[in-house]
């Protein structure tokens, strides 16, 4: 139970700062153990982020991180900080919780598990677990509560508040980065991290829809709707083997490209670099069509549909009469020249563009950057510059792919806080 003193300033072995997936799960952990804990909010829901992500059904883990190194699925200065808390605590261990509420999940894609929509089971069912094992650890959750100023002495941490003075042994970061600011995101924990000497990773969005200075102009704002799979690929690096590449669907919008093929990529692409895209991953569209021209008579339109099916009516058009392809529309295959055979080829197989920005923050769903992860301890997420300060979630330099990834770094990330916070406390049994 929190402690009160002479001037009505009530203390706690750990305060945190920020109600979402990590500030939740270390509150429930350290509270179960028997410490206090003050959780606070600026916001007037809890766990917003959790409520809206994966279309309302929260993909909350993936099983693709248990079992080895999953350091690759992550964006860092620093990546394979993350090794250690999500081996500790893993997918498995999440979706015991998961288990233990009875909430139905389903795994939709590549280990990507979501609560199931066929079973009535939705993201706040999550939101409801959490919150109930705060319950569990009496934990003291205040939302709409502005934090106005953090200090410390030898002994403790004072939290200036608009709910007044609170103190603690402990304080822990949660507050999450800089994406959807409609839902609260803020700079807050940087600004935190910056006042205690921390230096901050550049942020920028992440997981992100992309945009293109040619789009309207070039008329491709006329293939919105279309989604397809494709392949798609960062080319910051000169040796294939160092591009980051990933098979996904693509989304045509108005305003450019999004799909999780376009916000995985975003997560890599360097502003001011290419991406390129290959509309026929398993097709060699050159070889293939000048192939085709000793053996048919068809016209390019009916060649591509048949060469690669998976791609629709709609944007094989539009492709074919863009320049120079245009001209050769109702010319027999036979008679088209291999050059233009080969220039269609390329732009279907290696369509390199450069992108001029982002969405932002407004509609991104990570934010890249944040505090940097050597002035943590990769076991505890405990600050090597002031002690008894942790940093947890995507508040640190991690942002995950698309698909569960970023809420296990903020499971895994809060356990490794909360089990650090036990093993210092004198008064609870080993």
């Amino acid at each position: 139970m929190p402690v009160s003193s002479a001037n009505n300033t009530q203390h706690f072995d750990t305060i945190i700062i920020g109600a979402g997936a990590a500030g939740l799960m270390a509150a429930s952990k350290i509270g179960q153990s028997g410490l206090s804990v003050l959780l606070l909010d600026h916001a007037s829901k809890i766990g917003e982020k959790i409520r809206i992500a994966g279309g309302g059904f929260c993909n909350f883990t993936n099983t693709h991180i248990d079992g080895f190194d999953a350091s690759s699925y992550y964006v860092s200065e620093n990546p394979k900080f993350v090794r250690y808390a999500l081996s500790n605590y893993t997918a498995e261990d999440f979706i015991s919780l998961v288990k233990k509420y009875q909430i139905p999940f389903t795994e939709k894609h590549r280990g990507q598990l979501f609560c199931d929509r066929v079973q009535k089971a939705s993201s706040k069912d999550i939101i409801e677990m959490l919150l109930k094992e705060c319950q569990l650890g009496q934990v003291n959750l205040k939302k709409e509560t502005t934090v106005e100023a953090i200090t410390k002495t030898a002994s403790h941490f004072s939290i200036n508040s608009s709910l007044g003075c609170f103190t603690c042994n402990h304080l822990i970061i949660a507050t999450g980065g800089l994406a959807i600011p409609k839902i609260g995101a803020t700079d807050f924990g940087y600004q935190v991290a910056k006042q205690f000497g921390h230096t901050i990773i550049p942020t920028r969005p992440a997981l992100v829809a992309l945009h293109f200075d040619f789009w309207e102009q070039e008329g491709f704002t006329e293939l919105a709707g279309i989604s397809l799979p494709v392949e798609i690929s960062t080319n910051f690096s000169k040796k294939p083997k160092d591009r980051i590449t990933f098979d996904e669907d693509l989304l045509f919008r108005h305003k450019g490209l999004s799909g999780p093929g376009v916000l995985q990529i975003s997560s890599y692409w360097v502003p001011g670099k290419t991406i390129t895209i290959n509309f026929a991953p398993k097709v060699d569209i050159q070889t293939a069509l000048i192939t085709l021209k000793t053996e048919v008579k068809y016209h390019l339109e009916r060649a591509i549909s048949e060469l690669v099916p998976a791609i629709p009516k709609r944007f094989i058009q539009f492709w074919l009469n863009r320049a120079p392809f245009c001209e050769y529309l109702a010319t027999p295959l036979p008679e088209i020249p291999h050059k233009i055979l080969e220039q269609l080829g390329s732009s279907l197989n290696a369509w390199t563009i450069s992108p001029n920005g982002t969405d932002g923050h407004k509609t991104a769903e990570a934010t890249r950057g944040g505090v940097n992860t050597k002035e943590l301890n990769t076991k505890t997420m405990e600050s090597k510059l002031t002690e008894n300060l942790y940093f947890i979630g995507e508040v640190v330099d991690i942002v995950g792919w698309l698909g569960g990834y970023n809420f296990q770094w903020a499971w895994g990330s809060a356990v490794c806080a909360a089990n650090a916070i036990q093993e210092k406390d004198p008064h609870l049994s080993k």
